[in-house]
Formats: structure tokens, C-alpha cells, sequence
């Protein structure tokens, strides 16, 4: 999820090719289920427990005073930082320890740096990711030996071209902030390396370091119209992330911007060099240059059809990168849908993914590599209307999984989405239950909260039960109302605000509150954590003219 996605990740989705069309039932009891599923494979989920890819020398980072270490450290042999920010049970965090710190370049490369793990789940992470304006996991963030930010690494090209963007990093004389001011200040001297740390930065993770969200559009077309066409693969890169920087009435693309990608999707080698746009933009580039119901629509569509097959078949990309692929296919197959219509894909389509599927959860032996491509190929299942199938892999992964509860967040919105609502909240529940670390609790803990209002907002008892848990789940945590945790908790007020509509209701979000402010009043009044506390469940202000 990075939980995004916004990153975020596409998902991709499998399952075995011998399962029923017809509907699993539930469990009767999801949970207990699951708890034994789990304990059968307790063997199998050690062999796979986090082993933080040892080839590399991490420092754990968990507190202000490693990090301080860390560049400490960096300082004095004038090496630069890495830092990787993510967690246990984020699919692409595991596709990147599948696929990428395990090669061997990377790890000789990281002899190079200080690299510095956070795990989202350890005591300051939340705190950490303040410091250093990280909200999506993964993220990844290079920083030269004096401790200046330089760069943000994306965390969806191909593993080996990752390697050379990283070297790109290392090398690089100045932040890419300050390239980004000469590149639109119009200078003539920025090098090809200096375009290339534009194209390669991840600004999805930007989180406003570089270039604030309302100028993204505006300043990525201006940068990607400068870029030297000698430069086809950065240039190009650029126009891409320009095209995908906003929906179609920001971009306002243009013909020349539309003939650009047809010819793009029609070579092979240029079309793999931009395969991670490609595949998790391709919906949004077909809307922002195509309108529905003109010409322009079915011509892109054939044309991305035609490369995604490629990028689906090159044996060069991971696993998980060819799913991607494909997802995109299915994606694009239901562009012009409703939002709730059913997919009604092409047979040879549907049995794509499910050949697909059923050969990753058949091949797969890497237990990174699994929670990544596994959860994504639920979603693909899904997404093409296979729900009993996407049910049917998730289950039958639960116990090969070190990140159970994850999956059953897919089931919990594939019973959803059959409009099984004692079936949903069940494995919500359940997910809850089973979730690990404080800032991964407090997410899953909110996400069952909103599921309980939206799912049955009569049962009072349950929901006020629900949400002491979380609170004092919270209360109990050193950084509950940093990043992540602070955003979870803030979901969960909101919703119970939204909720209170009776006198019973409004009684219990009364006694949730007195039980928030005791816990707020434990922070110190100089902890930027105490406004947000504070600040839960109760109402805006209102503006006054």
C-alpha cells in the first residue's frame, strides 16, 4: 500500500488455475482461521522473518541520536547517506529486498555510503519521519557527507537501472534542488548527468522538498521543454512525469505531447527504459491525452496494449514488474467504464491473469518476493472481477506470509465489495488483531474503526469499543501523534465525528474524548505532538467571514 500510493505500486494479481469459479464461503470465524494458519506455518514465517538483506551493513536507526551517529560517522570518511525509510508488511518495500539489496552491485555499491534502515514500527521512526519529511514507505534518500539532502531515489525502476541512478546520486555535485533552480532559470551549463537527477528523482516521495504540489505540473512541463534533445531517454522521462504530474485539465496536453508517447510505445527499447512510468501511469496518461469517445482514445489504447505485451513478456524484468504490466492491461481494458460497472474483460484477457497468477504463487520461493507480487495479484484478481479467485490465493497465503494481516485486508474488501458486511468487518477485525508494531497498529486499528462506521454505524458498543483500544493503544506509544500514527488517528476523529448523529453516539465520542486528553496531557507542551492530539475529536473551527 505505500499505503499508497500513492504509491504508489500497481498491484498485480494471481491465483492457481485450478481454482473454482464458485464462491468460497467465509470462515465462520476469519480470524481464528487465520491464528491457525498461521501457528501450522509458524516454521515457514521464521525462514522468512526480516533479515534486513545482511549483505548490506545497516545501521538501525531508531531515534534522533542514531541518525545523529549515522552522519557522524559518514562525516568523517566523507561518504555520503542512505537512507531507506519502510516497513515490514509494505509489498513494495518487499519487492524492493527481492529484487534489488540482495544484488550483488548494489550491495558492493553500498560500501560506498552509510546506509541507515528505518523501520517504520521501531520506537522514533515516526518522529524520524518529521526530521526528514518521509510519509510513504518506501522511500529511499541520499545525502552528501556534510548531511544535505541531494536526492530521492525512485523505488520503481528496474532493479540494475536503480544502481545507476544511485551512482548518479553519489556523483552528484550539488541537491537536486539546486539543479532544479538552474534548469528553471534557463542555464545553459546544467550537464547531462545534472538532466538526469531531474528525470530520476522520485517525485512522488517529494513530499514539498523540492517543489511545491501546486507548481509540480507548471515546472515539470517547463523543465521537460528545456532538457536537450540530445538527451531522447531523459528528455522523454521528463515529459512523462510532467503528463503525470496532475489530471487532464492541468496538464493540458498537447498534440506534439500525444505524438511523443505513440512513438514511444512503438520502440521496444525505449519503451523498457521507461517501464515503471509506463506500467503505473498508463490509465492516467491515456486521460490526460486522449478524451473518450475520440479517435485519439482507441489508437493510444492499442498502442500502450501493444507495448505492455512487450513489457509483460521481456524476461529481463522481475516478476513483479511483468504483472505490473499486465495489471496496466486490465487497468486500461476498463478505462471507460463506470466506477462500479462490472469489468466484463476479453476471455484471453481473464486468462492472462489467471495464468499469471497462479505461476507466481506457483514459482514464487522468496518470502519478500511473495508478500510483494502475492497481495498485488489479489488486487489484479479483483480488478478483472475474479473475487472467489482473489479470495482463494489470499487464504492460501496467509500462512506463508510474515505479514498475514495484510492480505486480510483483501478479503476484508473482497467481502465488502459482495456487500458481505458481517464478512468484511470480520476480517478487519481480524487484520487488526493480528497486526504488529505500534505505528502499523494504530494504522490498522483506524482502518477497522472506519470499516465499523461505514459498515455499521448502528452498533455503538462495537465502535466505542473499538476506538478505546486504538486510543489507548496510542497512549502507550512514545510517538503516536508523529507522521504515519499522527495521520491514522486523525482518520479515526474524523470519523467519529462523522458518526455521532445520536444521543448514545454523541455520549460515547464524549467519553472518548475525556479519554484522549488525559493521554494528551501527558505530552510535553513543546512536542509538536501535543497540537495534534489536542486537536482529535473535536470539530473544526469554523470560518467567520
Amino acid at each position: 500500500m505505500r499505503i499508497q500510493p500513492p504509491f504508489a505500486i500497481l498491484s498485480l494479481l494471481a491465483l492457481l488455475a485450478a481454482c473454482s469459479r464458485q464462491e468460497t464461503p467465509p470462515p465462520a470465524d476469519p480470524g481464528a482461521a487465520a491464528a491457525a494458519a498461521v501457528a501450522k506455518a509458524a516454521a515457514v514465517n521464521a525462514a522468512n522473518a526480516q533479515q534486513d538483506t545482511p549483505g548490506i551493513a545497516w545501521r538501525q536507526a531508531a531515534s534522533d541520536a542514531d541518525v545523529d551517529a549515522a552522519f557522524a560517522d559518514a562525516k568523517a570518511a566523507n561518504k555520503p547517506v542512505f537512507v531507506y525509510w519502510g516497513a515490514k508488511w509494505c509489498p513494495p518495500c518487499n519487492q524492493v529486498k527481492a529484487t534489488l539489496f540482495n544484488r550483488q552491485d548494489f550491495i558492493e555499491r553500498s560500501r560506498a555510503f552509510v546506509p541507515v534502515y528505518i523501520d517504520g514500527d521501531s520506537p522514533g521512526a515516526q518522529k524520524l519521519g518529521t526530521r526528514f519529511a518521509v510519509r510513504g514507505y518506501p522511500t529511499m534518500v541520499l545525502f552528501n557527507p556534510a548531511g544535505a539532502e541531494v536526492t530521492r531515489l525512485p523505488g520503481e525502476v528496474d532493479a540494475a537501472q536503480y544502481t545507476q541512478v544511485l551512482t548518479l546520486g553519489i556523483s552528484a555535485q550539488r541537491p537536486v534542488k539546486a539543479v532544479l533552480a538552474d534548469a528553471r532559470a534557463g542555464n545553459a551549463g546544467l550537464s547531462a548527468n545534472d538532466w538526469k537527477l531531474l528525470a530520476f528523482y522520485s517525485w512522488e516521495t517529494d513530499e514539498q522538498q523540492v517543489l511545491p504540489k501546486a507548481q509540480s505540473v507548471a515546472v515539470l512541463r517547463q523543465i521537460a521543454q528545456a532538457c536537450p534533445a540530445d538527451a531522447p531517454e531523459t528528455s522523454q522521462r521528463l515529459l512523462l512525469k510532467a503528463l503525470t504530474a496532475g489530471d487532464a485539465a492541468q496538464v493540458k496536453a498537447m498534440p506534439a505531447d500525444r505524438e511523443r508517447v505513440l512513438a514511444l510505445l512503438a520502440d521496444p527499447a525505449a519503451a523498457r527504459a521507461q517501464m515503471d512510468v509506463l506500467t503505473v501511469s498508463a490509465a492516467d496518461l491515456v486521460r490526460v491525452l486522449s478524451a473518450p469517445k475520440t479517435p485519439a482514445r482507441p489508437q493510444l489504447l492499442a498502442a500502450f496494449d501493444g507495448a505492455l505485451k512487450g513489457l509483460q513478456a521481456d524476461a529481463t524484468l522481475s516478476r513483479a514488474d511483468r504483472l505490473a504490466a499486465l495489471t496496466a492491461r486490465v487497468d486500461l481494458a476498463r478505462i471507460d467504464l463506470a466506477k462500479d460497472a462490472a469489468p466484463a474483460l476479453p476471455d484471453a484477457l481473464l486468462a492472462e491473469v489467471r495464468e499469471q497468477a497462479a505461476r507466481a504463487d506457483r514459482e514464487i520461493t522468496d518470502g519478500y518476493e511473495r508478500q510483494a507480487v502475492i497481495t498485488s495479484a489479489a488486487d489484479l484478481l479483483e480488478m478483472a472481477g475474479l473475487l472467489d479467485e482473489s479470495d482463494t490465493l489470499l487464504k492460501a497465503n496467509l500462512a506463508k506470509s510474515h505479514s498475514p494481516y495484510y492480505l486480510m485486508l483483501g478479503l476484508a474488501a473482497n467481502a465488502k465489495k459482495r456487500g458481505d458486511k458481517a464478512g468484511a468487518l470480520t476480517w478487519y477485525e481480524a487484520s487488526f488483531d493480528k497486526s504488529e508494531g505500534p505505528a502499523t497498529r494504530l494504522q490498522w486499528g483506524a482502518r477497522y474503526l472506519a470499516a465499523l462506521v461505514d459498515l455499521s454505524p448502528q452498533d455503538d458498543a462495537r465502535i466505542e469499543r473499538a476506538a478505546q483500544q486504538l486510543f489507548t493503544e496510542a497512549a502507550g506509544q512514545p510517538g503516536a501523534f508523529y507522521e504515519r500514527s499522527g495521520r491514522s488517528l486523525q482518520r479515526a476523529s474524523d470519523k467519529l465525528l462523522a458518526w455521532q448523529r445520536t444521543p448514545g453516539q454523541r455520549a460515547a465520542v464524549k467519553r472518548l474524548q475525556a479519554q484522549l486528553d488525559a493521554a494528551c496531557r501527558q505530552l510535553p507542551d513543546g512536542d509538536s505532538q501535543r497540537a495534534t492530539c489536542d486537536a482529535l475529536l473535536k470539530p473544526a473551527a469554523k470560518k467567520t467571514a
